[in-house]
Formats: structure tokens, sequence, C-alpha cells
């Protein structure tokens, strides 16, 4: 079955120009102009990732992502014409998996659609065959349902999220650098100016500390984060 992705932009080139680019790798393309239209399709379409564009009229793409997050934990890929670094960092914190920025080249763009696709298969399809779950205190990281709880509450987290906890979770007192988490998690090769893991521990430290009295994430300054014995 193919993979079907939802193309969110308020442009009628960009969604077109896409559609050209994912139909030519195989993938089913379903469209939408605006976040309301996108939300509609997501209540009756089985999509498996999103490309979505920050900048729309309305509900913007922060906003769509956010609701979309209460709900699903589907790949989403963020596009926006601003360029600045906060504009990327609210796109991550509200659960974005990756960033481009307009204008992008297309053929990357499939690249990363695949690589998104790819983990996501990956972690969709481990649970079969892993059954490991670490306590820290009242924290359970269950590898194979991909889902942390302190006590019975659950704690939603993105899927990089919890591959960054439970990286450090299952070394415990080893301290990972910002680099070595990023190229572990992400796959790809660390850049000087990337501030995506600490955004993203950032937001799993808020999650996972409105429950919980001790800190579970240490930084240690100057070298990375560790979880401690």
């Amino acid at each position: 079955m193919k993979n079907k992705v939802l193309v969110v932009d308020d442009e009628k080139e960009i969604r077109n120009l896409l559609e050209i680019y994912l139909l030519n790798e195989g993938y089913d393309v379903i469209k939408a102009e605006d976040g309301i239209e996108a939300l509609n399709i997501l209540d009756r379409e089985d999509i498996q990732l999103m490309i979505l564009d920050i900048m729309m009229p309305g509900i913007d793409g922060i906003e769509v992502c956010r609701r979309i997050r209460e709900k699903l934990d589907i790949p989403i890929l963020m596009l926006s014409a601003k360029s600045e670094d906060m504009d990327k960092i609210q796109g991550i914190m509200t659960g974005a998996d990756d960033y481009m920025t307009k204008p992008f080249n297309p053929l990357e763009l499939t690249v990363r659609v695949k690589s998104l696709l790819r983990r996501a298969y990956y972690f969709n399809n481990k649970s079969k065959y892993s059954r490991d779950i670490i306590t820290i205190e009242n924290l359970n990281i269950d590898k194979s349902k991909h889902k942390v709880t302190v006590g019975e509450i659950e704690i939603p987290l993105t899927s990089r999220e919890f591959d960054i906890l439970y990286l450090l979770a299952s070394n415990k007192g080893r301290v990972f650098s910002t680099e070595e988490i990023f190229e572990k998690v992400w796959k790809e090769q660390y850049y000087q100016s990337n501030n995506t893991v600490m955004v993203h521990i950032s937001r799993i430290r808020e999650k996972i500390e409105n429950h919980i009295d001790d800190k579970i994430i240490h930084t240690v300054w100057g070298v990375g984060y560790k979880v401690e014995k």
C-alpha cells in the first residue's frame, strides 16, 4: 500500500510542485490550502506524513501542528519562508519532526520525506520484537510500545523526544554531547549552530517534570546531557 502524504500550503504553486515530486516517488498525495481543511482531512483519511507550511492565513502551521500532536504522532515536516531560529524553534517545540526553509530543493525534500517515513515504519514495527521497559522512580519508558508513563499518566512525547529520552535512560550515568544525541537520533551530520537537541530536551523536561519532583535529564555544562544512575 502506498504511503499517503498530506501537503498543506496556501500557495497553489508550492502544493502543485510538491505533488509532482511526491507522485514521482510513488506516494499518494492529498492537498490542503489551509489549516482547517488539513484538520478535516486528517479526521477522515489515513495520513502517513504531513508537509505543513507555517505561514498560512487563519490557523497557522504552528497551531495546526499543536492540535495534531494532541491526537496523532505522524511525521510532520514544516515549511517556512522565514529563516529565523525562533520560527524553527516554535515548530520543533510544537512537535514537528523536521523543518525546511523556502525556497527549498524539492529533491532534498523528498529525501527527507523518505527518511521520516522509514523511521516511522521502524518504530511502528519494532514493538513486535522488543519488550524493554526502563523504570526511573515512578517513570516508565516502554520501548516496545514507544510509550512513557508516570504512574498511570501517559506522557505524550513525539517520536524524537522519546528517542532522546530512551537513549539517555538506557545509558544511565553516561554523558552524551549534543552532537552525539543529534547524530544518533536524527541520523544526520550535526552542524554547530543547530539548537534542535536543546529545544527537544527542554520540551521533554517540561512534559515530564510537571508530574514528578526530581529532575530526570541533567545538564553537564560544557559537555552534554545525562540521566543519573
